[in-house]
């Protein structure tokens, strides 16, 4: 005769569950303080070496960016970077050290964002129109650089201007402005209603901030800018 062998019945495992041990309060604010410390510095990282927001302010730059547009500055290509502070004044701002990034040197013809002796760290933004080295001039309202006629699409038939402008002395094709080494001279694609090196000066590699790529606000206006 066959016995049903005894089944057993195996007591259930108990979970061992750890009890959450509340921290110091001292140590939650710690970790509070490193997390935004961190959150700060990631963002002035990437302000500074990849790219940042700046708005529009003023119209030297109709019809390619209009007042009040937010566009989008690259780093990563060319820039550079301040170390001043808000509270200091235009002279020590100015004075600060600065260094410039990126992998290549600005282009003719890009849209930049840059600054102009004597104005602290106020941004501008217009488009360069000579490199170390141009010979340029104005005719009937026309470019010419290195003794070649621009185009300007972006330039709308309102904005030309006749001959220099803004402080610049007329120049002629025998007579050409030669942009130094090292430097770059700018200008506003409005060029009747533009602050820029006809009057300021050409300026240097490092003060010139960064690369407008695009306007990112308002969203139905988002677009490249060339």
């Amino acid at each position: 005769m066959n016995e049903n062998p005894m089944t057993e019945t195996a007591e259930p495992k108990k979970k061992n569950k750890k009890e959450k041990v509340k921290q110091p309060l001292w140590k939650e604010i710690l970790s509070w303080v490193l997390t935004i410390v961190i959150a700060v510095a990631a963002a002035l990282v990437i302000r500074s070496f990849i790219f940042e927001p700046v708005k529009v302010d003023g119209h030297s730059m109709d019809d390619t960016l209009a007042d009040g547009e937010i566009m989008l500055v690259s780093k990563y290509d060319y820039g550079s970077v301040w170390l001043s502070f808000p509270w200091q004044d235009d002279n020590a701002k100015e004075n600060a050290p600065r260094f410039a990034v990126g992998t290549r040197d600005p282009e003719r013809f890009d849209v930049v964002i840059c600054r102009y002796p004597g104005r602290g760290d106020t941004n501008f933004v217009k488009r360069i129109v000579g490199i170390p080295g141009d010979e340029l001039y104005i005719e009937d309202g026309y470019l010419y650089v290195n003794g070649e006629k621009q185009p300007e699409e972006y330039v709308s038939d309102g904005y030309r201007v006749q001959g220099g402008s803004n402080g610049w002395r007329y120049r002629s094709a025998e007579d050409p402005y030669k942009v130094p080494e090292g430097e770059y001279f700018v200008m506003g694609d409005h060029r009747n209603n533009s602050n820029d090196s006809r009057s300021q000066g050409p300026i240097t590699r490092d003060m010139i901030v960064g690369h407008v790529r695009r306007v990112v606000f308002p969203f139905d206006h988002w677009r490249g800018i060339e």
